[in-house]
């Protein structure tokens, strides 16, 4: 069953239903993808939870379950403030924030997650419950990072921050003529200030009409810059790497307000089909550079989309109040995606096993916003995701607060056996 809810009464009803019948529940909001099937289940769609209250004398937001962040940025900006949202402003704010929220300006301002002010939980009884760092600290904890395991978030509250432009776009280099490219990034990443927020991209363009004819057909390196600070001094800052780089295919760098920071990494608003792993980082030597473009680069017999991310700075300052997100001290996130165009699931499990295995000297974890579905999202990838502390402490809140494992769609954490 699927059930389309209007209203926080709506949850409470379809989770009421759900334990009556014996039914496993699932919650999704802007249809970003579902991280298990939820065949012989409830699906419980918040997308038409649509509410948004921005306070700008104390620079929070409050959203219901269904809204996206193209909804929040502008309705923040009439106050000069700025929601911590992602690449991508179609996604939704909920499932992104209780899953971290790694975001467009995350070196600069920090996870999502950390801003977090209250939360409205129905939980595995129907009961609705307001969930604060003081009211309620271990669910607090739990939610942020633990996801919908505890609960289904109809309400959330968190901070903005003041930010009403940036220094942003991107540059587009051409993979066979710049093949130290990647290289050059990292090294370039490695003294910059927390106002500087960037990845590279190594993209397969398609043979498409629809695709600039200079990119068309061509592997590109896309590098995506959100600066906070102004041009004068991001120019300064880029400069190395451009000197390592060479002449871009294309250069798109401009002053912008924080509303056009979509256009950064440009990325589809409509549903595709893909499938995508995760890994994060330490450091990110020659050793692993090598070991990506070995396995993802332009002689894959598949069309792969490699990002790596730059982390580090403000991440790694501890929240106010503790949550469940995990691994602070990465300082780079790759991300590995194949689009499913002529290509199916099965075609990129060879590849991107043999991938992800020779990484695994190097890599500390995953991350819940980046990580894929259904075979990709549980087992050992989901653990890869806390420390085992962590993960313990998760399985015994898990086992206080949804003993029967009833919000189990998802990218599930068991119980703690023998606690309830």
């Amino acid at each position: 069953m699927v059930v389309g809810a209007a209203r926080t009464a709506d949850v409470r009803a379809a989770v009421r239903f759900a334990v009556d019948n014996g039914l496993p529940v699932g919650v999704q909001a802007a249809g970003h993808g579902c991280s298990a099937p939820a065949e012989g289940g409830v699906l419980i769609t918040t997308g038409r939870m649509s509410g948004v209250v921005v306070d700008p004398r104390r620079r929070t937001v409050t959203v219901e379950a269904g809204v996206r962040f193209e909804q929040v940025i502008p309705a923040a900006a009439q106050h000069g403030l700025a929601p911590l949202g992602g690449s991508a402003p179609h996604v939704g704010v909920v499932g992104y924030v209780l899953g971290g929220g790694v975001g467009l300006l995350v070196r600069t301002y920090g996870y999502a997650a950390d801003r977090v002010c209250s939360l409205e939980v129905v939980t595995a009884d129907g009961s609705l419950l307001r969930v604060t760092p003081d009211t309620e600290p271990d669910l607090y904890w739990a939610l942020l990072g633990g996801r919908d395991n505890f609960g289904i978030v109809t309400r959330l509250e968190m901070g903005l921050v003041p930010v009403e432009r940036l220094y942003g776009g991107g540059l587009f280099f051409d993979a066979r003529a710049t093949p130290d490219l990647l290289s050059a990034y990292i090294r370039w990443t490695r003294d910059l200030p927390e106002e500087m927020n960037s990845s590279v991209a190594l993209i397969p363009f398609p043979e498409d009409p629809e695709v600039p004819g200079v990119l068309r057909g061509r592997h590109v390196y896309h590098l995506r810059v959100a600066y906070t600070g102004n041009a004068r001094e991001a120019t300064r800052l880029l400069e190395p790497l451009r000197a390592m780089a060479g002449p871009p295919l294309i250069e798109a760098l401009h002053d912008m307000p924080y509303t056009q920071s979509a256009s950064i990494h440009d990325e589809p608003s409509v549903a595709v089909p893909f499938v995508r792993e995760v890994a994060l980082f330490r450091e990110f030597d020659q050793d692993t550079i090598d070991t990506v473009l070995e396995h993802a680069g332009p002689q894959s017999p598949l069309p792969i989309v490699v990002e790596v991310r730059h982390l580090g700075g403000a991440l790694a300052t501890p929240p106010r109040h503790p949550n469940a997100v995990g691994h602070r001290d990465a300082t780079y996130l790759l991300s590995v995606v194949v689009l499913l165009f002529g290509v199916t699931e099965d075609d990129t499990r060879r590849v991107f096993g043999k991938l992800f295995d020779a990484l695994r000297p190097w890599s500390i974890g995953t991350s819940l916003n980046f990580m894929g579905h259904g075979r990709n999202a549980g087992g050992m990838r989901l653990r890869a995701a806390y420390t085992p502390a962590d993960l313990e402490r998760l399985a015994a809140l898990k086992a206080a607060h949804d003993p029967s494992n009833l919000f189990r769609l998802n990218y599930n954490i068991p119980p703690a056996v023998g606690r309830e």
